[in-house]
């Protein structure tokens, strides 16, 4: 994303300028906007003019409209349909993002407090207005800006006859397509159809991985399957490889890791990115990061679970003892329609930093994101134990104690 324009004032109100260059960009455009704000991007109209004889004649006009937004709405991919048996489902169509929201600057075309909906496109700029620009929407905008950003690891969840290609970048994993071939099962006496169903699965895997895994651009290309399946693709796409002399692909091998996984479905790269083999490669990396302290803060709360606590009541008690070593919150917080509760989180967060902890924002965009989310979408890992109950009956007796000194105030007025 291009930065194209700052103005923030001193009291927090200002504007952005923004111009969108990906899907990774709408992403963080939809956890800037958020209700209230006002919102400036181009937007077609159709326009009907009535002649002096009463006859009409309409035509669209290009126009920069500005809303108040009141509602936004986010599609990652045109296309995800669910493909059908020997079939393979590419996501063909880019992110879609949506503003509605009511006219606050009138124009000749557009009357003031109307309804419209933006439809926000790549490489079209983007003017937004806020009240107040807290640090979790500027450390966005600064994050969204960074040069070189994009997709880092390429990634192909397999089983027999089903795949996914994926691609991940610093917060979405995109599914470029899904495959889905029928592989019939080994019959005594006879193979042949078996064999053809994989050939044909081989087959299609590979066509689909040259056209939607930009390899060369990438750090790792990970295979990952249950069982033995990845050997078998990983065998299969460089045997075509030196097949069809292709140097670009035979020069990135180094790049290929195959991984093993529990199912063969995109949830499971959780497991990929915390495997040792990949983390070691990843491992200044934001979403790799994630993955692992997710996955410590599991195992925590498994083996010693005081020093892991979730829930945005409960981390916000262990923040208040001081006790924080890792926060991991999901950005899904963040975009709450109550100002107050987006205000709550951002309040934990800046404390939390403030005390030198480290602070972890997952996209729900990711794997990771998703699985924090049915946890609350908040969680701790602490730097000392604290048992809930204990703290709670703390807190429950100073509170007490508070009512008790005010009823004893206001008896000796």
């Amino acid at each position: 994303m291009k930065l194209l324009g700052k103005h923030i004032e001193k009291h927090g109100s200002g504007h952005v300028t923004v111009r969108p260059e990906d899907d990774e960009d709408m992403w963080h455009l939809y956890n800037l906007i958020q209700e209230g704000d006002e919102v400036r991007a181009p937007a077609i109209r159709r326009v009907v003019n009535v002649s002096a004889t009463g006859s009409t004649e309409s035509h669209r006009v290009r126009m920069s409209l500005t809303l108040s937004v009141t509602r936004t709405h986010f599609s990652p991919s045109a296309s995800s349909s669910t493909p059908t048996p020997g079939s393979s489902s590419a996501s063909q169509g880019s992110a879609m993002m949506q503003i509605t929201g009511r006219v606050v600057v009138e124009n000749q075309h557009v009357k003031m407090g109307s309804f419209h909906t933006l439809d926000i496109e790549t490489h079209r700029d983007v003017k937004i207005f806020k009240e107040n620009w807290d640090s979790i929407a500027l450390e966005r905008v600064t994050e969204a800006c960074v040069e070189g950003r994009g997709a880092e690891v390429g990634a192909i969840v397999c089983g027999e006859g089903t795949a996914a290609l994926c691609l991940l970048s610093e917060h979405m994993t995109v599914i470029r397509q899904r495959i889905d071939v029928p592989v019939p099962r080994k019959r005594t006496g006879s193979s042949s159809m078996h064999d053809k169903g994989l050939e044909r699965f081989y087959n299609t895997l590979y066509s689909s991985f040259l056209r939607h895994i930009p390899y060369s651009s990438l750090r790792v290309v990970v295979i990952a399957s249950p069982g033995f399946v990845k050997e078998a693709v990983y065998d299969y796409i460089f045997a075509e490889a030196v097949k069809t002399n292709n140097k670009p692909l035979l020069q990135a091998r180094n790049k290929f890791l195959r991984v093993h996984i529990s199912s063969p479905h995109v949830h499971s790269l959780v497991e990929v990115l915390k495997s040792p083999e990949v983390s070691s490669q990843l491992k200044e990396t934001k979403f790799a990061r994630e993955g692992i302290m997710l996955d410590k803060f599991f195992k925590t709360l498994g083996s010693d679970e005081d020093r892991a606590w979730y829930g945005p009541d409960h981390v916000e008690l262990a923040a208040s003892r001081g006790a924080i070593g890792t926060l991991l919150i999901s950005d899904e917080l963040f975009r709450a329609s109550d100002p107050v509760q987006r205000k709550r989180f951002i309040v934990l967060v800046e404390g939390v930093r403030e005390k030198g902890a480290e602070v972890l924002i997952f996209s729900s965009m990711h794997e990771s994101g998703q699985q924090l989310n049915q946890l609350t979408g908040i969680a701790a890992i602490l730097t000392f134990p604290l048992d809930i109950e204990v703290v709670e009956a703390e807190e429950r007796e100073a509170k007490l104690e508070q009512e008790s000194t005010a009823t004893e105030l206001a008896t000796d007025t």
